[in-house]
């Protein structure tokens, strides 16, 4: 009887012992991926694409219309600040005027106007304020003839207005050997142009700029 039992035991013990063996071996087996060499794929590359499909879709949905937004370098010259082929208001520091007289059909003064070299600027305003003196009877008034608004002066391009001095009958008024020429009459820096002669000045005229000569011959109406 005790020979049967201490078999048996026997028998249990070595059949515990190939189970422990066989687990041993399975666990240190090749079916572990890491063990093989197909690793799993790496957290940094799938966080890397994740970051570029979100971006991606950021850009796409950035102006609501599915189209990508230019880069900020990519927005031209306005962005920067630079203001080239942009016209800007004529004062008369901005101008060249001569004065010349025209007999005919009508006698007149007639100011001729040119940007100074290097500036592009518009005469915003369509009549030139003209005086003589700095008494208010030497302003000339506006006639309205002429005018184109704006007028865009630069390199050889030219502005005219026409001034008759004198709209009185007889001998009345004062002489003036300068006319004062401004592009408004708020301009700042109005220009004093000598005259051709020292005309007698009375009531004086003046019409609105145009870029036509036969347009400016001042007309009382």
């Amino acid at each position: 009887m005790r020979s049967r039992l201490a078999t048996r035991s026997a028998r249990l013990v070595l059949a515990a012992a190939v189970v422990t063996a066989i687990a041993a071996t399975t666990a240190c087996g090749p079916e572990d991926p890491s063990e093989t060499g197909a690793a799993a794929p790496s957290a940094s590359t799938s966080s890397s694409a994740s970051a570029s499909t979100e971006g991606t879709e950021s850009r796409e949905s950035s102006d609501g219309k599915g189209k990508t937004e230019a880069p900020a370098g990519d927005k031209g010259d306005s962005a920067s600040g630079d203001k080239s082929g942009y016209g800007q208001s004529c004062g008369a520091n901005d101008l060249d005027f001569t004065v010349t007289w025209e007999a005919q059909p009508i006698s007149h003064y007639l100011v001729t106007a040119k940007a100074k070299s290097g500036i592009t600027c518009y005469l915003d305003v369509n009549t030139p304020s003209v005086s003589f003196g700095s008494g208010s009877d030497g302003v000339a008034s506006p006639v309205g003839q002429g005018g184109e608004d704006p007028i865009k002066l630069s390199g050889s391009s030219v502005a005219y207005a026409g001034i008759n001095v004198k709209t009185t009958e007889g001998d009345g008024g004062k002489q003036f050997e300068n006319v004062i020429i401004a592009t408004s009459e708020d301009d700042p820096n109005p220009a004093e142009v000598e005259l051709p002669d020292a005309p007698t000045v009375d009531k004086p005229i003046v019409t609105n700029w145009s870029t036509k000569r036969d347009e400016v011959i001042p007309r009382i109406v």
